[in-house]
């Protein structure tokens, strides 16, 4: 874990510093469309310092950094410079964390698919079942072990933070629906 932070932040060094040389000139539309992408590539480096798979932060940043209503898996091949075959793992990694979704598109015979509207409040739904097992194998191992143990005294610490977490994310999700809401 560290060594992820310390990753991120060495990139996000370099990538502010490469921003402040720039010097902000005028750009044409090409290189415009170039940085838009070196962007996307960028936020997918740091997202896989953060833990998720390469070709899913790929993927991901495609679906941020599109100015297309819907991509298909064709689309986004082409974009990576990747086979359509990593990119179907990907996409099916994305669409089973509630991150992006299908979309019917009359007319063609490809599956289209869109960064979810409500992406990041679904993801940190999902978190809630993710947060759940943990609280329940936390506390298997804390009936596994002794109220002396070292271990024990872990444990609890690591149950008390998921029980936590499990108590506050339902009223920070709702908190940020209603950010929403108004804006």
């Amino acid at each position: 874990m560290l060594n992820n932070v310390a990753k991120v932040r060495k990139f996000l060094k370099s990538y502010y510093s490469a921003i402040l040389l720039s010097g902000g000139g005028q750009v044409n539309e090409q290189e415009c469309e170039q940085q838009r992408w070196q962007a996307a590539e960028r936020l997918a480096l740091v997202l896989n310092a953060g833990g998720l798979q390469r070709m899913s932060a790929r993927v991901l940043a495609v679906f941020l950094f599109t100015g297309a209503e819907t991509v298909t898996m064709g689309d986004i091949a082409d974009r990576l410079s990747v086979s359509a075959g990593s990119v179907s793992g990907a996409v099916k990694t994305l669409l089973s964390t509630g991150l992006i979704e299908r979309l019917p598109a009359p007319g063609s015979r490809r599956e289209h698919y869109r960064l979810r509207e409500d992406a990041w409040p679904t993801l940190f739904s999902t978190q809630n079942t993710v947060v759940h097992v943990m609280l329940q194998a936390t506390q298997a191992g804390m009936a596994a072990t002794s109220s002396g143990d070292p271990a024990h005294h872990r444990l609890g610490r690591m149950r008390d933070f998921y029980e936590f977490l499990l108590e506050e994310l339902p009223g920070l999700l709702r908190r940020w629906q209603g950010r929403q809401e108004v804006t």
